[in-house]
This record gives C-alpha cells, structure tokens and sequence, in this order.
C-alpha cells in the first residue's frame, strides 16, 4: 500500500513511519522538519521510504501528494494547547484549513486515519466516562481545531478519527513537554515538582500503542470506518497526584506536593472510556509503569533543549 503520512518525522510519525516500513508498506513523508529533528535518518537505507521537506500549507505539493496515495495519515499538526494559543493564525492553517483541504482531494477509493484528541472532553463529570458520544467541550484553541474537523472528516463518513489519550514514552523525536514525559524528566533531574489542581485527571497512552493504533485500523478499515474512537489506557485514567505517586515507585527521591495557591491553566479534567476501540480487537501493549521505567533509561541519555513543542 502507498501511504502518505505528513508530519511524519513527529512524535508518532517517528515510531509509526518505521513500523509501517516493516509490514512492507510503501512511505512518502511530507515533513517541514521545525523543530530539525533528524528522527527518520535510520529508515533512510529502506527504498520504499520518500522523503519530502515540505509544508502541508503548499496545495499543489499536498494534492499531488494526496492523489498518488492510498492511504493518507495526517499527523502534521501544532500539537498542544501552548503553541497553538501562541500561533493560531498557523495552528488553523496547519491544524484545520490542510485537513480539510486533505478530505476535499479524497476519492472514495483511499483510506484516511485522522490522529484527534481526547482533550477535546474539556472538564467532565466526576467518575462518569466519556465515550464517543459524550459531547465535545475542549477548553483551547488546540482542542477546538481538532474537534471541529473530526466533525467534518466524520460527516464526510470515509474515514476513521483516533480520540488519543495523552501520550508518553520515548520518541526518536521526543517530546518533553507531555505530562508524563515532563514530570518524570523533573523527577530524574529536580528530584521535586508543585502540582497545581493535582485532583485533576486524564487518561494516557503509550506512543508506541499509538503507532499500533494506525496499523490497526489499516487492516480493520471497513468495519471501522465513520466512527471516532478513543485510544488510551483504560487502567490509567489517573490524576496528576497519582501520576506522580506511579513515577516517585520508579525514583523513590522525588518530592512532589501541591500547590496552596495558583492554577493550571491546562484546565482538562475528565476520564475516558476506550470499550468502542477495544471491541474491534485493539488493546494496548505497554502500561504507564514500563513507559516510566523507559523515560528514567532515556533520561540518562538527553536533557532539555529542543524536545518539546511548547
């Protein structure tokens, strides 16, 4: 199968673009390398990658792109509530106007698996799980854009739409500022971190499940087609006092306490069901304990820099 993924050199792209190598698949990688990542250097011996620098805001290159493909990923996204707030002008073009302009190209014929967010949830009901019916409230820019073209590509009905969950674990193009990601980095290096709102929970998802999730759906694409799903761990919805207690089992230094005054400005509280993907067949491979076990390895080989997007 000839499959386009844009953003491609990302978080997920990196662990999928290789996994889908594996099985065979034939590549094609439009990535404007931002934050010049260099995570797709080891694939570059395989002859059934492509790689383009280039930018999903450039129609003619992303509909030429989008015609020779029979499938299309679109991960290229401003992923998170900070840098989109900081860029919406981009974060629409990028996050909406590509996506939409992706479904218009479409024939019936290819297949299209659309990376959304859990986030847009916003703040749910205490102890009450949000499944794939329950109305979308997203509390930021970035969990608007995400749910307002699900709505489209969902209507539109070709198509299948990931709710992920946070995500965590290790990345050739890695990613600090994710919550579990961010606070066992500051449990390994500051040994101690001040939780704002520490009641407040969400649901997690390893990085590499995530990347399964695609391969998943290409070979279960008919029967799965039209509907969201969420994508998480359904044993870790989890608040960020427990996240914590889960990473200080793995650093037994790290102090954490909560905060007498301020706020989150991250104001996502919910938990989430993932029955609906769950039925077809899916379940995660790896729990939040081996994702930490890993990030407190990787932490020994980086240090921040340029791994996060906010």
């Amino acid at each position: 199968m000839d499959i386009l993924v844009t953003g491609g050199a990302g978080y997920i792209g990196s662990v999928l673009v290789p996994l889908l190598l594996e099985e065979g698949h034939r590549v094609t990688v439009l990535d404007n390398f931002m934050y010049e990542q260099a995570s797709l250097l080891d694939c570059c011996a395989n002859k059934h990658l492509t790689i383009l620098r280039g930018d999903v805001r450039d129609g003619n290159l992303l509909a030429r792109l989008v015609t020779e493909a029979d499938a299309v990923l679109p991960l290229a996204c401003l992923t998170g509530a900070p840098i989109c707030q900081r860029d919406p002008s981009t974060a629409r073009a990028v996050n909406f106007d590509a996506i939409q302009a992706i479904a218009a190209i479409l024939s019936p014929r290819q297949l299209l698996i659309f990376p959304s967010t859990n986030s847009g949830y916003g703040i749910g009901q205490q102890d009450v799980y949000c499944d794939e019916e329950t109305p979308l409230r997203p509390v930021s820019l970035y969990g608007r854009l995400k749910a307002e073209v699900e709505a489209i590509l969902l209507d539109r009905g070709n198509c299948v739409t990931f709710r992920f969950a946070t995500l965590f674990g290790t990345s050739p193009r890695m990613r600090l500022d994710l919550l579990v990601n961010d606070f066992t980095y500051r449990a390994v290096t500051d040994r101690f971190l001040v939780l704002f709102e520490a009641h407040f929970k969400r649901n997690y998802l390893h990085v590499r499940d995530a990347a399964r999730a695609f391969r998943h759906v290409l070979t279960n694409y008919e029967r799965m087609k039209g509907k969201p799903y969420n994508v998480g761990l359904s044993d870790a919805n989890l608040s960020k006092w427990e996240l914590a207690e889960a990473i200080k089992r793995h650093v037994p230094s790290f102090y954490f306490a909560t905060a007498e005054v301020g706020e989150d400005p991250d104001k996502r509280n919910y938990v989430v069901s993932n029955r609906r993907i769950e039925a077809t067949g899916f379940k995660p491979m790896f729990s939040l304990e081996e994702g930490i076990r890993e990030l407190v390895k990787g932490y020994q080989v980086i240090r921040r820099n340029s791994y996060a997007n906010a």
